[in-house]
């Protein structure tokens, strides 16, 4: 067994260290995590407004007050991404980060429209929509904010810049570098747009989402995607790669949207079109003790086990795990390379999703209404705040009764081996 998980890792290792190492999915990543802070304090007020115990008036007195705090946060998410895209990829060629990020950003803007179809047919023009810079303009925002800044950057590194005279102000200088780079990128975007707006009739928005968003998304929402991807994270983080990053750099953009979908639809008090989305995985995977649900492991290691080397183990990493920080038992017990676990480390949280998706798909527990909450909050309370319903902290609960039945046989084991063994 030895022989063929040495087989496995060498052939793995140097795949998701390329993966993990990749320019564009570390910008990515950095991007979204730009945007986390802004779209946390938007989920905040989310929650403010639509407290399960207020009545319909009292959201709606609050809606009108406060929803300023979602709209200029969460619902116009593709803003902050274009811009850190841009401003982390001229960054890592060693370009002025600041120009990059409003670079790409106002190349997105000249392929979005600036008028919006009113229900009667009618157009009003001079004004964006909120969806274009939120979930529906998503994934045309990731494109175009890489190819400008690749523009912005590629065309700064062959010197066509205005050079001053080092007397000159720093910050004017630089505005002067910029100019020449940042015109020709900024003309390329608009030809692009003229010419589909001319001869197509029609604008990059919509072309991207029926093309590229719509497929996507709808594939990114199946549970068998979503089984496919806590594979890929469980199987990774067992040869001691974080899986999370590497997984997740690839499905972030996809979840994002789809968490983006159902808090617009959770705010006008319509039906929620996803059950998978950012905040089901992070409450109901990562939200159980961390990668691998392990919460459960390590409360059945601390008070059930009987070596006083598992004890420790669990008892110093229940602290963390409580807030679904899980490397200590990852690389403590060790679930890293550890023959004997790799089972339930890998089947348990496949179960659980697929349970918490048919649990959700028939009607028993809400679906996350696209609330954003942060992966530290403790089991129970994610889940109420993630569904707006307690039966949300219940389901965690079940949740975590189910990933100790499928570990605990094996821990037995573990419990059993003499210590030569370990």
């Amino acid at each position: 067994m030895n022989k063929v998980l040495d087989a496995i890792s060498d052939k793995l290792l140097p795949l998701a260290n390329k993966l993990g190492s990749n320019r564009y999915l570390g910008i990515l990543r950095d991007a979204f995590m730009l945007a986390f802070p802004l779209t946390m304090f938007g989920s905040i007020v989310v929650v403010i407004t639509n407290l399960p115990f207020f009545d319909d008036s009292t959201k709606t007195m609050l809606t009108g007050l406060l929803g300023s705090g979602q709209n200029a946060t969460m619902s116009i998410m593709t803003v902050f991404v274009t811009f850190g895209i841009g401003y982390y990829l001229s960054q890592s060629y060693d370009v002025e980060g600041i120009f990059g990020g409003a670079v790409s950003f106002a190349s997105f803007l000249l392929l979005t429209p600036f008028y919006v179809t009113l229900d009667n047919g009618k157009s009003v023009s001079g004004v964006l929509s909120l969806d274009r810079l939120g979930a529906k303009g998503m994934f045309l925002g990731m494109i175009v904010a890489f190819l400008a800044a690749e523009i912005y950057c590629r065309t700064t590194k062959k010197g066509w810049q205005i050079k001053m005279p080092d007397s000159v102000p720093p910050a004017v200088a630089k505005s002067f570098a910029a100019l020449i780079p940042a015109i020709l990128t900024l003309s390329v975007f608009l030809l692009v747009n003229a010419a589909v707006t001319g001869i197509l009739k029609t604008n990059l928005h919509d072309v991207i989402y029926e093309v590229i968003q719509a497929p996507l998304v709808g594939l990114g929402s199946s549970i068998w995607a979503t089984l496919i991807a806590i594979f890929f994270i469980q199987f990774l983080w067992f040869f001691g790669l974080h899986g999370q990053i590497l997984v997740n750099s690839v499905m972030d953009p996809i979840w994002n949207t789809l968490m983006l979908d159902n808090l617009e639809a959770y705010k006008d008090g319509s039906h929620l079109p996803h059950i998978i989305s950012k905040p089901f995985m992070e409450t109901f995977t990562v939200g159980l003790g961390g990668s691998g649900m392990t919460l459960a492991v390590v409360i059945i290691m601390a008070f059930v086990l009987k070596k006083k080397l598992y004890r420790d183990v669990g008892r110093l990493a229940l602290g963390a795990g409580i807030f679904n920080v899980n490397e200590p038992v990852i690389f403590g017990l060790p679930i890293v390379l550890n023959a004997t676990i790799l089972i339930p480390w890998v089947l348990a949280p496949i179960i659980v999703t697929a349970f918490n998706y048919s649990v959700m798909a028939v009607g028993l527990v809400p679906a996350p209404t696209g609330v954003s909450v942060p992966w530290t909050v403790p089991v129970f309370f994610s889940g109420m705040l993630a569904t707006n319903s307690i039966l949300g902290g219940i389901l965690q609960i079940i949740d975590m009764f189910i990933v100790g039945f499928l570990w605990y046989p094996f821990l037995r084991v573990l419990d059993k081996q003499p210590d030569s063994a370990l």
